[in-house]
Order: C-alpha cells, then structure tokens, then sequence
C-alpha cells in the first residue's frame, strides 16, 4: 500500500486540465479563465455625475450672483451643448458631464429661483465627478487566467463589453454503481438489500463541485453488465465507479477495467476508511474506483476525485484546504493506516474548535450530516487527546 501523501501526489501528476473551450458569458458562471479578459472600452466612457444635482464649472466667478439653467443632462440623454460662465445644467447620476462643466453641486446644496441657481458654498473643482477610465481603460486585463468567474466577475466583464470568455469546461463525470444488493430509491429493500445512497452522494456533491454528473445507475456484480456501462461511460470526462474493487468473489471492477485499455496507478492505500481505492487511466481518461461503503465512497471522493476534478476545471489552487483547530473530544488513532474522520470545525471566536461524531463505521451516512471537514490522524498515532490542536481539511 501507498500513503495518502504519496496517491494524492500520484492523482495531481496524472490528470490534466481539460482543453479550453469558447463560450458566451452568461454560461460561464463558477468556471476557470483560461485567457486574460481585457476590456473592450474605457469605463466610464465619460466624466459622468456621481449625483443628481448642477454641473458646472467651479471656476466662475460669479456664482453668488446665481446661474442661469440652460439644458438638462440624463443618463442616456447627453447635454449637447457647452456650458459657458454663469451657466448651469441640470445633470443625474450617471449622466455624461457636458463640455465646459468640471463639477456636480447636488440638488440639495442649491437654490434654485426663477431659472437661476444659486451655490450654497464654493465647491471644489472635480466634486462628484466620476472621470473616463476611472475603473480602467481599453485593454486592461480584467481577470488574469485562472480566476473564476462568479457574479461580480460577470457584472464587471459584460460592463467591459465581453460577451464571450475562453474557459476550462465543466468536467463531465460519469457515476456507475455497483451491487447486487443495491435498490433504486422508492424501492422497498428485501433481506440483504439497501438504498443505492451513494448515487445520490455524488450526484449532489458533483453539482456542488461544478461538475457536470452523469449518471448510469447500478450495474449488477457481473463483468458483462459492468463492461457495458463502462463503455457508455466513456463518453465523459472521468468515471467513478463504486463498490466492487476489493478482493472478494463479487469484485469485478478492476478485472473489467484490465480487459480494456486501462493504465493502474495505484489500488490500495494506507488510509481509514478507502483503503481499496483503485485509480488509474481509462482510455487516457481518469478513472477511480471507490469503495462501496457510503463513509468510504464520501471519503475518497473528497480526498483525491475532488483535487482530480479542480485540476481538470483548471483551478490553480487544488490540494485541499487546511485548519489548525483545538480538538473537543479524544479520539482513537490507528498504527498502520493514516485516518480520517468526520468533523465539525466551528470558530469560538479567538480560534477554531473541531468535534469529532463517535458514529465513524465506513458503512455509515449519518457521519457525513453536518460534516464540515475530515480531521486527519497519522498512522502510529494511537489516539488524539480532548484540547490538543490538530490539522483539518475543509470539505
């Protein structure tokens, strides 16, 4: 067996980024820039007002004696005209500052009488005036390769007048279970079946990860069965299969996978639970085999199909984000496996707290809900006590 330090190493130096791809910005939502975004124009495209109020120009010397209203400026609706001494446009927030104007007094720092208006105070010149080029000029890259796109990177690139961005895609991930004791939900389970649990696990955690899940359903324990969704498989990006990958009569995943073109990087390692993870190249495509206990399947996800999958969408930050954190309760370690264990991780206000659910058995759900982050304990440690600090991995 290999540590979880040397697969995880293993995983990140076999699976590449998928190849870039163009498309319009609206779809591009929580995806990896391939491509330097720059801007197609200055913005603001011109001195605008930042209020409603009065443009004007600051260095006239007869404000007190009031100025004469001689258009409107709206946004969207320009002042065509220039503003001369002892003139004044009225002017919206966001309208384009007419020529000869180099200040905006708002509305209500002004009296306006009979078509003059009349300054409270001297202002300043440049007051509320946002300048052309103020957020940035034409060419200006926007986001640099390898930022994601969210919201505010969507409002500030369609600002910029990009409609369309280059873009690592979504991975496509094809989810086959495996077992003949596994029911679809809505079946009522005979002796020795259960609920295929961890379909819906990666379903959901896949879309929560920005993947694309592509579902096959359950394949019964025969290598026929199993070789036909394997091949429709194909069609994806990666493919996860579950159960099937230990030693037992039952166990036909990797045989199946030898009898295609499948390159094995690794099969079994030295942690608890997920010991017998198998992984390698499906047709040059990444390929696990997770273990068919639900805490193992979840586990193995997070630990090394998750970093797989932010190398493919081509994030620049892909090894699992860390804590240190004062552990509440003891728990127990183990002298020949690297364990990880389901936990709470909550801030108390001067540091991180982590509690660790006794209920661990790989076989079980109820240790993922509420779940917030795996406490990792090294193998030859026998056990961890309540108050000493510890290492996280948020999920």
């Amino acid at each position: 067996m290999i540590s979880y330090d040397d697969a995880l190493q293993r995983v990140i130096e076999t699976v590449s980024s998928l190849e870039p791809v163009e498309i319009p910005l609206c779809e591009a939502a929580g995806l990896v820039l391939s491509s330097p975004a720059a801007s197609r124009w200055d913005l603001p495209r011109n001195d605008n007002s930042a209020m409603d109020g009065f443009a004007i120009k600051a260095s006239a010397e007869d404000l007190d004696k009031g100025l004469r209203i001689i258009g409107a400026s709206y946004a969207g609706h320009p002042f065509t005209g220039d503003v001369q001494e002892g003139q004044t446009v009225r002017i919206t927030t966001g309208a384009v500052l007419p020529s000869g104007a180099d200040t905006v007094v708002p509305i209500e720092e002004v009296e306006e009488k009979n078509g003059l208006v009349f300054p409270a105070a001297k202002s300043k010149s440049g007051q509320h005036v946002r300048y052309r080029g103020e957020e940035f000029y034409r060419g200006d890259v926007l986001i640099e390769p390898g930022g994601t796109i969210r919201a505010g990177e969507i409002a500030l690139l369609a600002s910029a007048g990009i409609e369309r961005v280059i873009v690592f895609p979504r991975p496509r991930v094809a989810v086959i279970s495996t077992g003949d004791e596994l029911l679809e939900l809505g079946q009522e389970p005979g002796p020795g079946q259960i609920i295929n649990s961890n379909l819906y696990f990666l379903e959901n955690r896949l879309s929560e990860c920005g993947c694309t899940p592509v579902c096959f359903g359950i394949g019964t324990d025969d290598p026929g069965t199993l070789d036909h969704l394997i091949e429709q498989a194909l069609d994806a990006d990666v493919i996860i299969s579950t159960g099937g990958v230990s030693v037992g009569d039952k166990d036909h995943v990797q045989a199946t996978l030898n009898e295609r073109d499948f390159t094995k990087v690794f099969w079994k390692v030295a942690i608890k639970p997920g010991k017998p993870i198998l992984f390698g190249l499906l047709e040059g495509k990444p390929c696990f085999g997770l273990p068919g206990n639900p805490g193992s399947t979840a586990a193995t996800f997070e630990l090394f199909v998750k970093p797989a999958l932010k190398k493919l969408a081509g994030h620049p930050e892909i090894l699992p984000e860390k804590r240190e954190a004062i552990l509440k309760n003891e728990v127990a370690g183990n002298t020949r496996r690297q364990i990880f264990l389901w936990s709470r991780l909550e801030w108390n206000g001067t540091g991180y707290e982590v509690t660790v659910p006794q209920r661990q058995g790989s076989g079980q759900n109820r240790c993922l809900t509420a779940a917030n982050a795996l406490l990792s304990v090294a193998a030859g440690i026998e056990k961890i006590d309540a108050g000493e600090k510890v290492e996280v991995f948020l999920l």
